[in-house]
């Protein structure tokens, strides 16, 4: 690699791992204190699994974030999420949602997953 750009493509790196990190602490936060998740988990069918979700999400974000520091548990939480969001895709693909709803779940699987095989 261009000694040059190491430091550019670490920054971005962390950068897209900080992003996945603040994105699934909001959503599992949310998972206890917003309405709609609650009504968007009753219409997955996963009601009674959102508390679980929204802690295992949760618990992926602080991973992340502390694989900057241990990379083992950095890709452990990446692979976790990128896993649960790969599941999110077929849940919604098995309730007929839209590409344009089902979109985030692939993207955040996709991101998760490149985490886990190449930033850490």
């Amino acid at each position: 690699m261009n000694g040059h750009l190491s430091p550019i493509l670490g920054s971005l790196k962390d950068a897209i791992i900080l992003f996945s990190a603040m994105s699934f602490l909001f959503y599992g936060v949310g998972c206890f204190t917003s309405r709609h998740l609650k009504k968007e988990f009753v219409r997955f069918g996963f009601s009674a699994q959102r508390a679980l979700i929204g802690l295992l999400q949760i618990c992926g974000a602080l991973g992340l974030i502390g694989g900057l520091w241990f990379p083992p548990l950095g890709i452990a939480a990446a692979s976790g999420l990128s896993l649960m969001m790969l599941v999110g895709v077929l849940v919604r693909i098995k309730i007929r949602d839209s590409l344009l709803k089902t979109i985030p779940a692939i993207f955040y699987s996709l991101v998760n997953a490149y985490l886990a095989i190449c930033a850490y």
